[in-house]
């Protein structure tokens, strides 16, 4: 698991300053640069992101479990809105962020020597704060599809639907979709973040035996 949560921060972490870059450089160039200089500044920006975890992305990952959650919280609302603008607007990939939030969370818990109660709090906090972020994707996702005329010609299209796809039609599956997409990601992170703890060896205590619990191990050196 050590060498799993290592290379999960490193790809977290080490993913935003390419991909932040490579958005600036491209959006800038668009702005100040013409058309044909365009992929020139998208490449500038992707390599000074590549500098920058070249020199900086050992360091920030060795204090990643230090790092205030504000600023894990400002990662995730990153990855968010990449994810959602890549997917144009779907936001059902956006339940698959709560992966590695609730890999970090709950290393982090296990790295801190976290009680079970606080472990079991802070899953049910991580949960609440996927969800509310997906809630906001799901309802900006939502208002586009009402206000594009070509939603419903969309759907027929994309799942060869042989029937007429009415507004009312979009709007159950609006309403539907995101209660489940929403109750995915609650469910999904608060798991993922319980089964890290229970199975990151954490200060002061033993690994889990895998049975998943959040209970404490005895300490080592102590035998009844």
């Amino acid at each position: 698991m050590r060498y799993v949560e290592r290379l999960l921060l490193a790809i977290v972490i080490g993913a935003m300053p390419p991909i932040i870059g490579l958005l600036a450089g491209w959006w800038g160039a668009i702005a100040i640069l013409p058309e044909r200089n365009w992929m020139l500044g998208a490449c500038t920006g992707l390599a000074a992101g590549l500098t920058l975890d070249i020199f900086f992305l050992r360091r920030a990952a060795e204090r990643a479990h230090s790092a205030g959650l504000w600023i894990w919280a400002a990662v995730y609302l990153t990855y968010s809105v990449g994810t959602l603008g890549f997917f144009m607007g779907v936001p059902a990939f956006n339940l698959l962020l709560g992966i590695p939030a609730g890999l970090l969370i709950g290393g982090r818990l296990a790295h801190a020597g976290a009680a079970p109660e606080d472990a079991r709090r802070q899953a049910k906090q991580a949960s609440a704060f996927t969800t509310g972020v997906l809630a906001v994707a799901c309802t900006a996702s939502a208002t586009l599809a009402l206000a594009d005329p070509y939603t419903a010609a969309n759907l027929e299209g994309m799942l060869g639907l042989g029937f007429e796809v009415t507004r009312p039609m979009i709007v159950a599956l609006i309403i539907v979709g995101g209660a489940v997409l929403l109750g995915a990601q609650w469910a999904l992170t608060g798991g993922v973040v319980r089964w890290t703890y229970a199975r990151f060896p954490r200060r002061g205590t033993s690994p889990t035996d895998g049975s998943g619990r959040l209970t404490t191990s005895e300490p080592h050196g102590v035998h009844g």
